[in-house]
């Protein structure tokens, strides 16, 4: 090899070079723009991303290392998000297999009080009824946008607020949507305090969001530790397929709540959660790729996802303003919109939004109740439609 062909060759492997892809002939219009621009446009979306989690501070401890991964994954040549790849292993380790996700759960339940839920127990239709959110988006994609049936579901479970429920249906059941509906999931979390307020406002009265709720009892440590453990049971007997989601975050919660293990608990809510959650975030990001994010698919999914998560907010109020009319205490509409499972986010902007009918409207507490029953009904839903697939 002359010089000259060896400079070709040096040329050849530098990423400027492989930036651009060749013509598809296969190809025509967009698809075919899409195709040969695919690695600069999505360096620049994930430069995007990161705009978002740094200086908007749009769910930060996910959205940096997905956004980064995803920088990663379109390095050309690099191959980087390969099967060989680090990103790759790690993917094929912890999302292909389900273990992150299960491991957030335990460090979620490890971090959750479920005192206002035992407390007030009626708040749990609340966060049951924000799951229709998911069968609602499901049917959309089903019906309308023509997703096969584990891609709709998978699609919908993005109305759940919950981005570990979402990566873990999602790696069953339709991993080659799993970079477009982790981006949507997570980006509509940190949108909560832009989404759900006019929805709430929209669907109640001025009355109805001044209502001062009831305060809740003190709950027993007692009934703390056997909660999650009777929650366990309903779901071992009734849907085996969520158990996986639900024992994870029971043993968190009780681990919690027992009072013996405290090393256990704090090593879960910190050491153990952010470990994974750096992780989690690089290898969803390696699915982020040009080929896989750039489609139509993805515009359709980032559509659906924001139904999906109106549906469950306007359900969940609209549910509130029905159990208010037949309740013995007053509650508040507001509440409601707590039942996604975007803990403690949606709670606190119920509280926000109460606060501004009624200067002594403290909705918060109250709020967790069906706050933290839609992480439970999340992964119930999830377990439904992991069932539904089989």
């Amino acid at each position: 090899m002359n010089f000259v062909e060896s400079l070709k060759a040096l040329w050849q492997s530098t990423g400027i070079a492989n930036m651009i892809l060749p013509a598809d002939p296969s190809l025509n219009g967009f698809e075919q723009f899409l195709h040969q621009f695919g690695h600069p446009i999505m360096l620049v979306i994930c430069c995007f991303l990161l705009w978002l989690g740094i200086k908007k501070q749009f769910e930060p401890l996910l959205l940096v290392p997905i956004a980064f991964g995803g920088l990663l994954s379109n390095i050309p040549l690099a191959g980087i998000a390969e099967p060989t790849g680090f990103l790759g292993i790690v993917y094929e380790a912890g999302i292909h297999k389900g273990l992150f996700p299960l491991i957030i759960f335990m460090g979620v339940g490890a971090m959750t009080d479920f005192g206002p839920l035992i407390a007030n127990p009626i708040t749990a239709l609340l966060g049951g009824a924000a799951q229709f959110g998911i069968f609602g988006a499901l049917l959309l994609a089903l019906c309308v946008f023509g997703f096969t049936m584990p891609q709709a579901a998978s699609i919908g479970i993005i109305g759940g607020a919950d981005g570990p429920t979402s990566i873990y249906v999602t790696s069953k059941l339709a991993p080659e949507l799993l970079g477009a509906i982790a981006v949507a999931a997570y980006s509509y979390m940190a949108l909560v305090p832009v989404i759900q307020p006019p929805i709430m406002k929209l669907l109640t009265t001025e009355e109805e969001r001044k209502i001062e709720m009831v305060q809740l009892r003190e709950v027993s440590q007692r009934e703390k530790i056997v909660f999650p453990l009777v929650v366990l049971g309903l779901c071992i007997l009734f849907l085996p397929d969520a158990c996986p989601l639900v024992g994870a975050f029971g043993f968190g919660n009780l681990c919690r709540e027992c009072g013996v293990v405290e090393r256990l608990s704090k090593t879960m809510q910190n050491e153990l959660i952010n470990i994974i959650t750096i992780f989690l975030g690089l290898s969803v990001g390696s699915k982020l790729s040009a080929q896989q994010f750039l489609t139509v698919q993805t515009l359709f999914i980032l559509i659906l996802g924001i139904v999906a998560f109106g549906l469950a907010t306007a359900m969940g109020v609209i549910f509130g303003k029905i159990l208010n009319k037949f309740s013995k205490n007053p509650i508040n509409p507001l509440i409601g919109a707590a039942g996604v499972s975007a803990v403690p986010m949606a709670a606190r902007v119920a509280n926000k939004v109460g606060l501004e009918a009624n200067s002594q409207n403290y909705l918060l507490m109250h709020a967790m109740g069906p706050n933290v029953s839609g992480v439970i009904g999340s992964a119930v839903a999830a377990g439904i439609l992991l069932s539904m697939c089989k």
